[in-house]
């Protein structure tokens, strides 16, 4: 994110009025993508918050778009998985708003901002936010988007790991976890045949930690 103080924490849902759908729609061409440090695990209750505002002091055509970004990720614990949505950048929350000529967020929607319980500062400084760069919006959307379609597989291993195969041909050898691959869910495995070090892709379900 461009100028972002603390990219460690950076790299729920998408409703419509003033929120819409992944894809293309999230960028309008009418505003600007600020970002704002909201308190730790409150990013929903924040932008639920800022949704009722907005609604009922009418400044929809000042602030767009309200934004947690997520991604679909599976969880593989086992032979076992589910799906559930993690936070692309916790801590935070996207607005997509009108800024006046010289760059400051408008008068009401800053007060309302302000005073909305759990937000922080915006990255910039007070009331004149640094707009995120199109680069940074179309890698978010990205983001967003490609997990939308196929979810990314979350296991629970690790570069370096000692695991013991549970299934298949290798049931009961040891050995250490050298690759994963997320998208093909397998994991290469190098483990000692006949005195060899020998390299085996083997499924994420086949193996389990030593």
């Amino acid at each position: 994110m461009t100028d972002m103080t603390d990219k460690s924490e950076l790299p729920e849902d998408l409703n419509a009025d003033p929120v819409t759908e992944p894809g293309d729609a999230l960028v309008t061409g009418t505003g600007y993508w600020c970002v704002l440090r909201v308190a730790s695990n409150r990013e929903h209750q924040v932008r639920e918050a800022l949704l009722r505002k907005i609604q009922i002091e009418k400044l929809q055509d000042e602030i767009i778009r309200v934004l947690v970004p997520t991604e679909k990720v599976k969880r593989v614990r086992g032979s076992q998985q589910r799906v559930y949505e993690r936070k692309l950048y916790p801590g935070y929350v996207f607005l997509e708003m009108l800024l006046d000529e010289s760059g400051r967020i408008r008068e009401r929607s800053w007060f309302m901002i302000k005073e909305t319980q759990g937000v922080g500062d915006f990255i910039g400084t007070g009331d004149k936010p640094t707009p995120m760069s199109d680069a940074d919006v179309t890698k978010m959307i990205h983001q967003v988007d490609a997990t939308e379609e196929s979810p990314s597989i979350k296991m629970e291993f690790n570069k370096g790991d000692q695991v013991k195969i549970k299934g298949g041909a290798f049931e009961g050898f040891e050995g250490t976890v050298e690759e994963i691959d997320a998208e093909k869910g397998t994991i290469r495995v190098i483990v000692t045949i006949f005195g060899r070090a020998t390299p085996l892709d083997i499924e994420y379900w086949q193996i389990e930690k030593a």
